[in-house]
């Protein structure tokens, strides 16, 4: 109890490991407090493993079991929002939080038709991670601002031993980036029916572009990034690109020390100059559960984690994009988050579905990457697997 008799209410927040840090968790606790002497902030860390259906679990819950503010992944929020289980927070986004200058690959995902349930937090996606001894070596003295510059580039870095990029086959998080570049989706939506999209001319368009790409280095057709990791692949041997996030360079440099001041970041290169490639944009988005029975202070600690100072704060402490085009600024001093800001501003998420994760259990795009890549007709290839993501989205369409 409070001075006056005033009670003190604890507002429960679930925060994903690794997400914050424990110094800026302990500092944006104490100056909330302050200025909220009514509210105790029990903030928990979860584990990424098993964490849908624990979260699930929590929006089934009744209020004394179930959190009041939730960290959720920005691609998860369609899966929560089914069932009504979390609260509407529209009015107070259009209102006080400035929603029409969120990072769209947040705010999407976040959002069912007019309504918004999840608030963006932050993100991080891909750039291109290049060595600049490399690019200095091959006469080329600025980062590419165009895709054809950089195809042109990447060609001339081929040389003296060097692999001009490093592509895996199956990264069809870069491939969707090309996509939506070039004005197609990986799946669309049309009275409520969600289809498969990969054969749309735009959409073909993409796949051509990396076919261009992938075929000036020595990635595998039939992997991804991770099998075996790239950053290993980078660090050992003569490699002039990637395309990564930015916290990928730690893991080189600390394979390859001798990288430490040889790394550089660039956005993906756009059609043109004027504008960067569109990326998919990961990140974290903000849920207030409608079990809570504390509604308006849970809102109150979603507006200060997103609000102009503590979001800027958590960019600059864990080189984050913060959640708002108009505060990229706060991480223009660091080379590589600054890069990863140019690209947010055109980002985008995965089709908002909660199918979607069926779609990601047994990926058609990867297969159909690798078929593509192998040679095979794309046209053909892109329908039989638009086909295979229309029926993982819905069983009952033909």
């Amino acid at each position: 109890m409070l001075p006056g008799g005033k009670e003190r209410h604890t507002v429960t927040v679930w925060l994903m490991k690794d997400s914050a840090s424990g110094d800026f968790l302990r500092k944006f606790t104490e100056d909330f407090e302050r200025g909220h002497d009514d509210i105790r902030l029990d903030i928990r860390i979860q584990q990424w493993t098993g964490i849908v259906d624990k979260v699930q679990k929590a929006l089934r819950a009744g209020p004394a079991d179930a959190p009041d503010v939730i960290e959720v992944g920005n691609t998860q929020v369609p899966q929560y929002v089914e069932g009504g289980r979390l609260t509407d927070l529209t009015l107070e986004s259009l209102r006080d939080w400035d929603m029409d200058k969120w990072l769209p690959g947040l705010a999407e995902p976040g959002r069912e038709g007019t309504q918004q349930y999840g608030i963006p937090w932050y993100a991080a996606n891909r750039v291109v991670i290049y060595r600049k001894d490399l690019f200095e070596e091959a006469g080329i003295t600025a980062p590419p601002k165009t895709r054809e510059q950089w195809l042109a580039d990447t060609e001339k870095l081929n040389s003296g031993g060097n692999q001009g990029i490093y592509l895996a086959g199956q990264d069809w998080y870069t491939l969707s980036g090309f996509i939506w570049d070039e004005g197609g989706d990986l799946a669309q939506e049309s009275g409520g029916i969600w289809r498969g999209s990969l054969d749309s001319p735009a959409a073909l368009r993409g796949m051509d572009y990396y076919r261009r790409l992938q075929a000036l280095g020595n990635g595998p057709v039939d992997a991804d990034e991770e099998h075996p990791p790239q950053s290993g692949l980078f660090a050992d041997g003569r490699v002039a690109q990637i395309v990564a996030v930015p916290g990928l360079a730690q893991a080189i440099v600390q394979k390859n020390p001798e990288l430490a001041d040889e790394l550089g970041f660039f956005p993906v290169p756009g059609r043109t100059a004027e504008r960067a490639c569109a990326v998919f944009t990961g990140g974290s988005d903000l849920i207030v559960p409608r079990n809570t029975d504390e509604r308006f202070r849970a809102v109150s600690v979603v507006a200060a984690l997103t609000g102009a100072k503590w979001d800027t704060e958590l960019a600059r402490t864990m080189s984050y994009v913060p959640h708002k085009t108009t505060l990229a600024s706060a991480v223009s001093g660091e080379e590589g988050a600054a890069a990863m800001a140019v690209g947010a501003a055109h980002g985008r998420a995965t089709p908002s579905t909660p199918q979607w994760t069926a779609v990601e259990a047994d990926n058609p795009i990867k297969e159909y990457m690798s078929k593509v890549l192998g040679g095979a007709d794309p046209t053909t290839e892109a329908r039989r697997a638009s086909r295979r993501i229309t029926e993982a989205l819905d069983p009952n369409v033909t």
